[in-house]
């Protein structure tokens, strides 16, 4: 027979097996039933302890969530990338290029001498001005002096005093 501990009921009962009591008493089951009771508290606690935690891991995601639905949803990793424009390097090189363009623009304007010669816009002036007066002396056509009629003579012979038919002498 196997051997059994002190305080058991009986070799067939195999929680009497399993079961030694933390103080040796002389009631059995009044022992047993103050160990169930603070058995019974300390998983009450480790329950609470428990429910205690998922609640805040709970609060602590619900928290994370409300974070994301506000912001824009990005992923809320650590790794600080700066975009760039796969293009950069080439309108970099433009700029470059057409600065350089624009200083030798610069330089050809600053190095240019003024062709503004107004002694020359003057004795223009000076020489339209008497060809003017050299006009205005003499009238092409004098006021007193009328022009002379012309009479056109038609094949058949007899002439006719028409204004329309009139030509002026050159």
């Amino acid at each position: 027979m196997a051997s059994v501990r002190a305080g058991s009921v009986g070799p067939r009962d195999r929680s009497s097996r399993c079961y030694a009591a933390l103080q040796p008493t002389t009631n059995l089951y009044l022992q047993r039933h103050w160990d169930h009771t603070r058995y019974q508290g300390h998983r009450h606690r480790l329950q609470d302890e428990q429910l205690a935690d998922i609640k805040r891991h709970n609060k602590q995601l619900s928290s994370k969530l409300s974070g994301i639905l506000q912001s824009r949803g990005q992923v809320d990793n650590w790794n600080i990338y700066h975009h760039r424009s796969l293009n950069a390097d080439k309108r970099r090189a433009e700029l470059a290029h057409i600065s350089c363009q624009n200083q030798a623009i610069f330089q050809r304007i600053t190095v240019r001498q003024s062709e503004y010669r107004r002694q020359l816009w003057l004795d223009d002036w000076e020489r339209a001005e008497r060809r003017q007066k050299d006009i205005g002396r003499y009238n092409r056509c004098p006021a007193h002096k009328p022009r002379p009629e012309r009479r056109v003579q038609f094949a058949v012979g007899d002439v006719k005093d028409h204004r329309k038919h009139l030509t002026t002498s050159p």
